[in-house]
């Protein structure tokens, strides 16, 4: 109950206007993408002035979080709500001959919520959570309308032999593994923006996980490469090439790959950019609630180089990574109407905080369960924001990893599924945001405290048993 006061509360507090139509609401998911990436997270290389644009419009987040470091459970967190030791898909579990282990039929996504209260939904990008059929289904999960890659296996090509629209499997004639005709995100794109100007009668929420600058590295040979084509001196990347022995999963080879990665982020700014030009165009950007993030840190696959870039600003770690590198993300709102500009904020929140915050928005009946907080006091800056007791993740790969915060304290346990090699490491983010001093042997009680939390947070799932049979 206290959501659904907390969102009518919400809904007379708007101007008139506001009150006569829902806000839309557009989710800009970037892959791979590092907080340091983006101009206004204090990129120096790559150019991104529509993100920027977004980030003076609106309100910056300096301690936001993803859903966990890698692409499945990170959705998986963010659609559901739920932290990664409640939610249903916990790893990047493969399906053949193509998708992904599904979504059960049971989970409750934000787009059912909000297609409950009347949005239309749609979703343009990497899927990822249940091929068409499946119980994971996107149509099946709230959405109207889905484009692009259904598995994303199929999304480490960006010249693919097909594109799933809904249930209907689309052929990109020309594209064979072996010849490069069409460029997925450009087609994407397209259908993103129809569906923008199909909809602009009605409320919506416009879901965008762009699969962009997910490896392989690879685009055309555009404006954007032109720009850092001959900007710096590289070394050739060598990989699985298009060709009569290409496969699907394998990153080709790239003879620019600063400059390649570099174009392909400022291509995702530029259509971010065409997503807001047409808001603009059709009058819509003054009621619409941007949100732009990235499912976890900067990527070192297929010829990535994140320490070039300085992509994670600084911070420990990169994808896989439970340090901050791998987890922090980048995270602005823009909303005209609601919320002013130039405002950066401290407060910490996580994916999981983004259903209650939708749901609060839209004024529907709250999610049947969330480890989330609604967000909506810090966005408009009209009531006091709730505060987590603590923040938890879990990797599945490498040994086992799981980390939590609470508060400037974070702790980090390495190789869980062995227990007689479990590490655990201390950091203080407040002094050491690098994560460079272990202060285990030094703060006990912190330590003993921040334990007992990922006990509490971590609930076994047969489905993705994180620890051993005989450690239960």
């Amino acid at each position: 109950m206290r959501f659904i006061f907390a969102g009518l509360c919400l809904l007379l507090s708007f101007p008139a206007s506001a009150q006569q139509k829902k806000p839309n609401i557009v989710l800009i998911l970037a892959d791979d993408l590092g907080i340091g990436d983006i101009g206004t997270y204090g990129q120096k290389i790559i150019q991104t002035p529509n993100i920027d644009r977004l980030a003076a419009g609106g309100l910056k987040f300096t301690q936001f979080y993803s859903g966990t470091s890698v692409c499945a459970p990170s959705r998986s967190a963010l659609l559901t709500g739920q932290h990664t030791g409640h939610t249903y898909i916990r790893g990047n579990k493969e399906i053949m001959p193509e998708g992904q282990e599904p979504l059960a039929d049971s989970v409750q996504t934000l787009a059912m919520l909000l297609k409950s209260a009347g949005y239309t939904t749609g979703a343009f990008g990497k899927w990822g959570l249940g091929m068409t059929g499946t119980t994971g289904d996107p149509n099946r999960k709230g959405f109207d309308e889905f484009f692009g890659y259904n598995c994303q296996r199929q999304s480490h090509r960006y010249y693919p032999t097909h594109l799933w629209h809904n249930d209907r499997e689309v052929p990109l004639e020309g594209n064979d593994l072996a010849h490069k005709v069409l460029y997925a995100p450009a087609l994407i794109q397209e259908k993103t923006l129809e569906f923008v100007e199909k909809n602009q009668n009605k409320p919506f929420f416009l879901f965008i996980p762009t699969v962009l600058p997910h490896a392989e590295l690879a685009g055309p040979e555009d404006e954007f490469y032109r720009k850092y084509e001959n900007r710096f001196e590289e070394t050739v990347y060598t990989g699985n090439d298009y060709g009569p022995e290409a496969t699907v999963p394998g990153y080709a080879s790239v003879s620019k790959p600063w400059a390649t990665y570099a174009a392909m982020v400022e291509r995702m700014d530029h259509y971010v950019g065409e997503v807001v030009q047409k808001l603009k165009e059709l009058n819509l950007l003054g009621n619409t609630l941007i949100i732009f993030t990235s499912d976890n840190g900067a990527h070192s696959e297929g010829g990535a180089d994140p320490a070039f870039f300085n992509s994670t600003a600084g911070f420990r770690g990169q994808k896989r990574d439970l340090y901050e590198g791998g987890v922090r993300a980048p995270f602005i709102a823009h909303w005209p109407e609601q919320i002013g500009a130039s405002r950066i904020t401290d407060h910490v929140g996580a994916f999981w905080d983004l259903l209650p915050t939708f749901t609060d928005l839209a004024g529907t009946p709250s999610a049947r369960y969330t480890d989330g907080l609604s967000l909506l006091p810090t966005l408009t800056g009209k009531d006091r924001q709730a505060r987590h007791k603590y923040l938890y993740w879990e990797f599945h790969e490498g040994g086992g990893r799981q980390a939590v915060r609470s508060g400037k304290w974070k702790l980090v346990k390495l190789q869980v599924k062995t227990p007689e090699k479990t590490i655990y490491e201390l950091y203080n983010l407040e002094t050491d945001p690098g994560e460079t001093r272990n202060l285990i042997n030094k703060k006990s009680s912190v330590y003993k405290k921040l334990r007992k939390y990922i006990e509490e947070a971590h609930a076994e799932s047969t489905l993705f048993p994180l620890y051993p049979m005989e450690g239960r």
